[in-house]
């Protein structure tokens, strides 16, 4: 099966990165891998090739997928440590961080000149999402092209064409404003119902069954309650979506209080040492503006008052 399958170059394998790896090579993916911390690749030296450089990792690829930390991170990588340069004619580029849609444009316009396809396919669903195989993709290209990278897409998660490339990154950039509006939401609620007595476990599993309920209640309102800020996506990564909205707010002329006030919240919570928490820390920065901790009486959703520890 694997000899009938394009060849993937696998560049940055770092959080998201790693599981949506090992999911290409579950499926029988041929992978050259990649990564800044070379140590990084170590876990699948077994069972792809590893590569010291992007340019090495591309050559001879049908395939190349980019998840990097920011546009700044991507434009080094494929352009000046050369994988562009490096691409074999008829390849296609999928990158799949979140970058800004005019970086996305540019790429793309690079790549062509190089005889390659690209397509900007940023993803939400987080680290869980990437191990599970369930990541949103929000993907920008030709019909050609996404048609061509929807069976590498299948593996990793279920894929939308937005439309031509620039366009995923967009979809990705509304994605993030109403992350992270609605975790300042979150927060902001559960703290108030705290403050006046009421057990936030509680207060959260009840919302979870109205109009209020929604994923980052779910998921993140539980970080919040059980302060667990281990990071699936850091605030710093966040913080640089925030500022990459705002960006494009004002490219179109646009004024977006909510975004501006949730980055300003972030750029807080960052600048008070938090980079590397997850973005659901943004209660912390919460608590320290307000003088005071969200607290629990620790009843889980699925727990009795039994079970409860002060």
């Amino acid at each position: 099966m694997t000899n009938n399958l394009p060849r993937i170059a696998f560049l940055g394998i770092g959080l998201m990165g790693a599981p949506m790896t090992r999911n290409l090579l579950t499926a029988g993916y041929p992978m050259t891998l990649w990564n800044r911390t070379a140590s990084k690749c170590e876990p699948f030296a077994g069972e792809a090739t590893i590569a010291g450089s992007p340019a090495e990792a591309v050559a001879g690829a049908d395939i190349v997928i980019t998840m990097l930390e920011n546009g700044a991170v991507v434009e080094d990588v494929l352009v000046a440590q050369g994988a562009l340069a490096a691409l074999q004619s008829g390849a296609l580029v999928i990158d799949m961080s979140s970058v800004q849609p005019s970086l996305a444009r540019r790429l793309a316009g690079l790549a062509a000149e190089r005889g390659a396809g690209f397509v900007d396919a940023p993803v939400s669903g987080g680290t869980l999402g990437a191990v599970e195989a369930r990541l949103s993709i929000m993907a920008g290209g030709s019909e050609a092209d996404v048609a061509r990278a929807r069976p590498v897409f299948e593996v990793l998660g279920k894929c939308t064409r937005i439309g031509p490339v620039g366009a995923g990154q967009l979809a990705k950039l509304a994605n993030q404003a109403i992350v992270g509006i609605t975790i300042g939401a979150v927060s902001e609620a559960l703290l108030l119902a705290a403050k006046g007595g009421a057990d936030p476990a509680a207060v959260r599993e009840a919302l979870m069954g109205g109009f209020a309920g929604s994923r980052i209640l779910e998921l993140h309102g539980q970080r919040m309650i059980d302060r667990d800020f281990a990071p699936g996506a850091p605030a710093r990564i966040q913080l640089k979506d925030m500022r990459m909205i705002l960006d494009e707010a004002r490219a179109e002329g646009l004024t977006l209080p909510l975004a501006q006030q949730t980055h300003n919240e972030y750029l807080s919570l960052v600048a008070n040492g938090h980079s590397d928490v997850d973005h659901s820390g943004l209660l912390l920065e919460l608590e320290h503006l307000n003088g005071t901790l969200l607290g629990s009486l620790g009843r889980g959703p699925k727990e009795d008052s039994s079970n409860s520890k002060n």
